[in-house]
């Protein structure tokens, strides 16, 4: 049944992978991730290669391989149980093929390991994976704005997404929150990010670490009335976060998105009424029906993205 899901999902998302493959960072990890299958089965350098099968047959796989790689798929699939996105199920299977690969190599022959070791530093250190830039109404906040946003209106509730460009969980989270946004955005609600990798002030400011250790990034507070409500994930007395999965349904339920929603709708519906008492507007006559709602999206006025 797993299996039959797994084709499922990798058929309905067919369209966006084969996008992603066109990215040189997508190209580099899936050649580098059947680097060694390449080697032991290419013809005219497979015969070369060392070999513990008994029949003495190098250009297949032995006992031992075999073990590493069911190893691998087990490591994979124990990873991927607690992934949201599919960019998450991908990142999972190129790092742990890339381990598995430098483990077989370097069994392989010392030399061969070596290399592939060197290619895999380069490879982390000048090849980043591709930002997500897809639609969003998502304003950026720096080490200077943020605190003046959030105060500038106490009734507008604002959810802050602080993340860094070096995190993939902070990366693969990127299209969930655009999606929130883009749900859930309106002028009582409002949707911000800070990079607290680029500005640690704002890390120190709002008790969020920056430390892989602590696994606190993403961290996503809310702020009602111009201070801190709620916070995912939470931190343990150690500074560590306690576990918490960043889907959207528990961003829903945890941060009670629905019922923020309504009462910030209601923020809209006021501010309405009050521009068309200035401009001398009067509602028509005859109609029963409320003033039609409308959410006002506005469009982050700082830079989407600063790579």
């Amino acid at each position: 049944m797993g299996l039959i899901t797994g084709v499922c999902s990798f058929l309905y998302h067919l369209p966006q992978i084969y996008k992603w493959l066109l990215k040189p960072y997508y190209i580099t990890s899936v050649l580098m991730t059947v680097a060694f299958l390449v080697v032991r089965k290419a013809p005219g350098l497979c015969e070369y290669l060392a070999t513990q099968r008994e029949d003495g047959n190098s250009c297949d796989f032995d006992w031992r391989e075999m073990e590493i790689l069911m190893f691998l798929g087990a490591i994979v699939v124990m990873k991927n149980r607690r992934a949201i996105t599919l960019e998450q199920h991908i990142g999972n299977l190129f790092l742990f093929s890339k381990v598995a690969n430098v483990i077989l190599f370097f069994r392989l022959d010392i030399r061969l390991g070596i290399l592939y070791l060197a290619l895999c530093v380069a490879f982390v250190m000048t090849c980043k994976p591709p930002l997500y830039m897809g639609p969003e109404y998502i304003k950026y906040f720096s080490d200077k704005t943020i605190d003046e946003e959030l105060q500038r209106d106490t009734r507008v509730t604002w959810i802050v997404e602080f993340y860094a460009n070096w995190s993939s969980d902070c990366q693969s989270f990127a299209s969930v929150f655009a999606d929130l946004s883009l749900k859930y955005n309106c002028t009582g609600l409002r949707f911000g990010k800070v990079d607290i990798g680029r500005y640690g002030e704002v890390s120190q400011r709002y008790g969020v670490s920056t430390s892989p250790l602590a696994k606190q990034l993403p961290s996503l507070i809310l702020f009602q009335g111009g201070r801190e409500s709620i916070r995912r994930p939470m931190v343990d007395s150690k500074g560590r976060a306690v576990s918490w999965t960043f889907n959207e349904e528990n961003i829903i339920r945890e941060f009670n998105l629905n019922e923020i929603f309504q009462k910030a709708k209601k923020l809209d519906k006021s501010r309405g009424l009050k521009e068309e008492d200035q401009n001398g507007v009067q509602p028509d006559e005859g109609s029963d029906e409320p003033h039609t709602e409308t959410n006002n999206l506005e469009e982050p006025t700082e830079s989407k993205k600063d790579q």
